[in-house]
């Protein structure tokens, strides 16, 4: 994975846009971006947090600066894979994102505490501090999806991206499951992210606002952590799901396990 991009400083914004919006969405960006290379690509993430979830409860409060950590594939990965072991952070509204490339087993033992990087580097050490500062940090829940992404045919600086099939699951933290897991969106919603690191071009926001396409908070880890916390408070109080304020009460993390030997 040798010229990779180590470090990112950008504006992200969100949308929700149904089937219909997306089909009209693609057409109306015809000149203005286009579809990468890779097509649609399975995205693979571990979340690592506190035993009670600090993290994704700090980050739902909505304050000025917030951070995670996770560990990302692209694409269902084996021992040898390489992935990205990456720190986001966010404050007042900008993006930074730090990561290192590692193969997926290494990724999973250095988080583990129990390898070092071949090669170190400033990232790494602050990966090291973020580990050694909350306490307990461990894999906390896998969130998937299929993304297509596109790239800006005038600025190659802007990103536009769609996720699909969005799946979050805990206890099972292993990526070479696949993306097995509960539904974060009901079908037929796509998450849309446009990314950028200079000017907002004006066309586009113009297609946003004639599809009725408009900016929206969302966190993909967040709003799974919203569904666990119903789930286990709906199980608890025999009361159903939809009727909990969820993500407002803390839960406990679930044991995780992931196992290299006689795969």
């Amino acid at each position: 994975m040798a010229g990779y991009q180590d470090t990112f400083e950008r504006v992200e914004i969100k949308y929700i846009v149904n089937d219909e919006q997306y089909s009209e969405l693609m057409k109306h960006l015809d000149g203005i971006a286009a579809v990468d290379k890779y097509g649609k690509t399975p995205i693979m993430n571990i979340y690592y947090d506190t035993p009670d979830y600090v993290l994704i409860r700090r980050s739902l409060e909505k304050p000025i600066y917030k951070e995670k950590l996770r560990l990302r594939s692209y694409g269902i990965p084996d021992e040898e894979h390489n992935c990205f072991v990456e720190i986001k952070k966010k404050f007042n509204g900008i993006v930074y994102k730090r990561r290192i490339a590692l193969p997926y087993e290494q990724s999973v033992k250095y988080l583990a505490g129990e390898i070092r990087p071949e090669k170190e580097s400033q990232i790494s050490r602050e990966i090291d501090f973020f580990r050694e500062h909350y306490e307990g940090l461990a894999p906390a829940m896998v969130v998937t999806y299929d993304r297509i992404a596109m790239a800006g045919v005038d600025n190659p600086q802007l990103r536009i991206t769609f996720d699909t099939n969005l799946r979050w699951r805990i206890g099972n933290m292993d990526l070479r499951d696949g993306n097995a897991g509960q539904l974060i969106l009901p079908e037929g919603q796509h998450l849309m992210e446009l990314k950028v690191a200079g000017a907002f071009d004006l066309r586009i926001a113009g297609i946003l606002s004639e599809l009725k396409i408009f900016p929206t908070s969302f966190s993909k880890y967040g709003r799974a952590y919203e569904h666990l916390c119903g789930k286990r408070l709906a199980r608890e109080n025999r009361i159903p799901e939809q009727q909990t304020a969820a993500w407002r009460m803390p839960v406990r993390r679930t044991e995780y396990r992931f196992s290299f030997a006689g795969r």
